[in-house]
């Protein structure tokens, strides 16, 4: 489990990367400080020095997932607002593609165990929502600068559209078939066309 971790990574990226594969492979139940030793092949007691807690443990997941999704999916490097509706869909559906087929099926699993407990820790709740602002609010910038005259709406339906697709296509009824970049280009200029000026 320990190679999904870049030779020479420090401790903690190597327990927080752990972590997020035992998340998707086994479960919130899979997670425990003990398994995360095992599974990165550090001695005992390595996890419990880095996250005293449990909470302390599932904050250090949902920060590396949030970093390890900004190299992906991170709205800065979507294309500039005045380069025109077509080339922001362009932009959302390169992101999209390369999650969708580039491997990332068990980061977006292990997504979706975090959001899932965040719901019944409200200390968890909290970070987790601020860790997802770093996406939401650059695309609500990006919309905004592209000439939504509903920015925070409109975010909400483009983050609504992403999120679904990528349930549909991790743990959904896609899961076997992705959609094409061509498909995702078409589906987000649709839904932009109904946002953002010609």
């Amino acid at each position: 489990m320990a190679e999904r971790t870049a030779p020479g990574s420090p401790r903690p990226v190597l327990i927080a990367d752990t972590a997020l594969a035992l998340l998707a492979e086994r479960g919130m139940r899979g997670l425990t400080h003990r398994a995360v030793d095992e599974a990165a092949g550090l001695p005992q007691g390595s996890t419990s020095n880095h996250a005293r807690t449990r909470l302390a443990l599932l904050e250090a997941a949902v920060r590396r997932l949030a970093e390890r999704e900004a190299e992906v999916l991170d709205p800065a490097a979507l294309p500039d607002p005045a380069a025109g509706r077509e080339a922001l869909a362009a932009g959302l559906a390169l992101a999209l593609h390369r999650y969708l087929t580039g491997g990332y099926r068990p980061l977006l699993l292990s997504r979706y165990e975090l959001a899932l407990e965040a719901t019944r820790r409200p200390e968890l709740r909290a970070y987790y929502d601020a860790t997802g602002a770093r996406f939401r609010e650059p695309l609500e910038a990006l919309l905004t600068a592209a000439g939504s005259p509903a920015p925070a709406r409109h975010t909400l339906s483009v983050v609504a559209w992403c999120e679904g697709l990528m349930f549909a296509c991790a743990a959904g009824p896609y899961h076997a078939t992705p959609p094409t970049e061509e498909d995702l280009r078409r589906g987000a200029a649709e839904l932009l066309a109904g946002m953002l000026p010609d």
